[in-house]
């Protein structure tokens, strides 16, 4: 008996032994650690709303193909998109919806909200093929807006199509009064803001900065700690500025974080009490062929700079409405703030509009504090 008892006691201590050596290797420094930045990736990601598609290809001719990379604005107690619409003949135009809550769209413009005067057609194909050209850009029209109001005024920038095939950024405006009557006859412009040969995605900042618009034309630096930034007083004269803005098709790749090659600014920057907050498209070198979303903030005072980037995409396009058109393909444009909750507004696939969210306040606290040392200039390896 007595043996048996400390047989027992024997067991018993032997197991606290190993279940304290397993707990202390567990929650050693290096563990705890690779603990925390999982926490703090998996506070990072957005959250795809179980309503997506919220806007899918309508009924009218203009619609038909796609409806695709919505810009947003919160304005008069609703959410506003203006969107990215695709027709038979394959021009994009842009189309409006609102909605009370930011998800369910219930007053959606049965008519184009904005038609470039001169949509050039791609000049390479005689007729537009949805088969023969799969891809959702480049054909003809204006794409991907951007929506901001300042000053009592609404800015929507865009990709324009110009005579010879040149593709340059272009904005139109009109009153927010105008804008929320749907007065849509009454906007001015468009005005080119850019002046290369192939411009795409420039982002106005929601406010001016020093009293001067601000205008983010490029996520390309001159280092992976900087984006490249134009002020002006008049936008109409910004394409008179000389500065370079570098095309992303022709940049080498440059493996920072978790991507290799960034291709374009998201949705427009989002002020917060720790800096610019930017979402950008890139591709991961272990998924080439798909745009992720990632996040970066800017420095409030020099928005060129890189304070923080994210260590992972915040945003892959996992879900079947992402892949079903143009595969593996998430396109961000538009975001909002309401009731402390960020919403992002994407197309997926280059077909449908799609929405995600987070609470704003732990997903800045979570870019920030799971990017320490700053993974501004962190390569893929040293995150690892």
């Amino acid at each position: 008996m007595n043996l048996l008892f400390l047989i027992n006691i024997i067991a018993l201590l032997f197991s606290f032994f190993v279940i304290g050596a397993i707990l202390g290797a567990v929650f050693s420094k290096p563990v705890r650690e690779k603990l925390i930045a999982v926490l703090h990736l998996k506070r990072l990601l957005l959250k795809k709303s179980t309503h997506n598609p919220i806007l899918k290809p309508g009924t009218n001719p203009w619609t038909a193909e796609a409806v695709l990379n919505p810009a947003a604005l919160e304005l008069g107690n609703r959410t506003h998109l203006v969107y990215r619409a695709i027709g038979m003949d394959g021009v994009s135009r842009l189309g409006y919806a609102s909605s009370p809550d930011g998800i369910t769209f219930d007053d959606q413009l049965a008519y184009p909200a904005y038609v470039a005067k001169n949509p050039e057609i791609a000049p390479y194909l005689r007729r537009y093929s949805p088969v023969m050209y799969p891809s959702g850009g480049s054909w003809g029209g204006c794409e991907d807006p951007r929506m901001v109001a300042i000053d009592g005024r609404v800015y929507v920038t865009f990709n324009m199509f110009e005579k010879d095939w040149v593709l340059r950024v272009a904005v139109i405006s009109m009153s927010e009064a105008d804008f929320l009557a749907k007065h849509f006859y009454k906007w001015e412009g468009p005005i080119i803001l850019s002046h290369g040969t192939r411009d795409k995605n420039w982002v106005p900042f929601p406010e001016k900065i020093g009293g001067r618009f601000a205008v983010l034309h490029s996520i390309i630096g001159d280092d992976a700690s900087h984006v490249r930034v134009a002020y002006t007083d008049d936008l109409a004269t910004l394409s008179q500025e000389t500065f370079t803005s570098p095309d992303p098709l022709q940049a080498p790749d440059d493996q920072i974080v978790w991507h290799y090659r960034m291709r374009s600014a998201g949705p427009p920057r989002i002020r917060t009490e720790h800096g610019w907050l930017v979402l950008y498209h890139a591709m991961d070198p272990r998924q080439p062929d798909r745009y992720k979303l990632g996040a970066m903030l800017l420095d409030l005072e020099d928005p060129t700079k890189v304070l923080y980037r994210s260590a992972a995409p915040i945003l892959s396009p996992d879900e079947t409405y992402e892949n079903h058109g143009k595969p593996g393909i998430i396109y961000a444009c538009g975001t909002i703030v309401k009731d402390g909750l960020l919403y992002v507004y994407y197309g997926g696939a280059d077909k449908v509009i799609c929405v995600a969210t987070t609470p704003l306040a732990d997903f800045i606290d979570a870019l920030i504090t799971g990017s320490q040392p700053s993974l501004a200039m962190m390569t893929h390896a040293q995150i690892q």
